[in-house]
């Protein structure tokens, strides 16, 4: 079972989230239904912008943590690095 590092925006250059998860779709949709309260919730974050797949939990969580300690401009570049447009990368989700 895969796992994934995960980062949602409310817009270009607006308030991220980063998150990890083995079901990507369900936990899209908890965070764009208000399901989870917290940040995603208050800062209307809603469009995936970037995800990752890691083989284990422990690989996912290790680099979750490592990302979340990152500047912001590093988060960033690594969204830009493959989607310069900020769309919503959802459908890009293997099933």
């Amino acid at each position: 079972m895969p796992y994934y590092v995960y980062m949602m925006a409310s817009r270009p250059g607006g308030a991220l989230y980063v998150g990890s998860t083995n079901n990507l779709r369900r936990r899209v949709e908890e965070h764009r239904s208000g399901l989870i309260e917290g940040h995603t919730k208050r800062y209307n974050i809603k469009t995936l912008v970037w995800f990752e797949e890691y083989p284990t939990y422990s690989a996912a969580l290790e680099q979750e943590r490592r990302i979340k300690k990152w500047k912001r401009a590093w988060k960033d570049h690594l969204i830009l690095g493959v989607n310069p447009d900020w769309r919503d990368v959802t459908f890009d989700i293997p099933y």
